[in-house]
């Protein structure tokens, strides 16, 4: 009897991450689902996912994650989906140093640790796949989110030197880009914003009260262009079945349009277009 396809997935404790653990299960593929806390893996675990805690910002964890991997399969590993992430919004200029250093601990250079280690099993067993989900906030920037677009831009370039070194090696790299996708990441953010913006001695506090009410308050409607998480599952599913698949996937509208926008329009048209929202 052949062995199911494993694939190890970060950030299921809900969302994009938990969506993709399912549904790849469901196709037959045995999952890592890995969460953060211990209490979310044994929810995972309660509906019959294989669960333990991975996080991104604690190197021991990561390590100690990859051994249990290691255990469980005796060594083999086909995919890797970096799918954990998280935002802290603000204006640029009130974010300190301190905030950008905890955001890209665990939206890039987690990610980026973690494919090193995973890489070694997959180039003993001369094949795997490595997915990076970035966004459309990787390929333009939008206002007050400067921290998670400089870890996204980041992602998008550090991805696609790995997947050009990686040529010939049977391993491919590949990067999802959703645009909105109906996730915890709003409320998540909401202690990184306080515990890193005193937007109330900001120069912008007038603006920032704006940003509180669409951080705070519950959404009455869909973002425009809005998909499901299911909508990603399904970008996901093609990436690491498909013989040949494609160095990048949109998910949404809107990421076609931005994406689109940014190759076509001068930088001003797009700075324009970015504003009007």
């Amino acid at each position: 009897m052949t062995s199911p396809r494993t694939i190890l997935i970060t950030g299921c404790s809900s969302g994009i991450g938990l969506d993709a653990a399912r549904g790849l299960k469901a196709r037959g593929w045995r999952v890592f689902a890995t969460c953060r806390q211990e209490a979310d893996c044994a929810r995972l675990r309660d509906e019959g996912l294989e669960s333990f805690v991975l996080d991104y910002s604690d190197e021991a964890s990561i390590a100690s994650a990859i051994e249990e991997v290691k255990t469980r399969t005796g060594g083999r590993l086909d995919a890797l989906y970096n799918n954990g992430a998280f935002a802290c919004p603000g204006a640029t200029e009130d974010l300190p140093r301190a905030a950008l250093r905890e955001i890209f601990e665990v939206n890039l250079f987690g990610y980026h640790d973690l494919s090193r280690r995973v890489i070694p099993m997959m180039r003993a067993q001369g094949r795997g796949r490595i997915v990076n989900c970035s966004s459309v906030l990787g390929l333009v920037g939008m206002k007050w989110r400067g921290a998670y677009v400089a870890t996204k831009f980041a992602l998008e370039g550090l991805t696609d030197v790995l997947r050009i070194e990686m040529k010939g090696t049977g391993i491919e790299v590949i990067l999802i880009e959703p645009g909105p996708i109906p996730t915890r990441i709003r409320q998540n953010s909401i202690p990184h914003f306080e515990k890193w913006i005193d937007w109330e001695n900001s120069a912008r506090a007038e603006e920032y009260r704006t940003l509180l009410g669409r951080l705070y308050n519950e959404r009455t409607k869909p973002d425009l262009f809005e998909q499901p998480c299911s909508a990603v599952t399904a970008k996901l599913i093609h990436a690491l079945e498909s013989p040949q698949p494609r160095p990048r996937y949109y998910v949404t509208k809107a990421t076609h349009l931005m994406g689109t926008a940014r190759r076509i329009l001068p930088t001003r048209m797009l700075d324009w277009l970015i504003a009007k929202g």
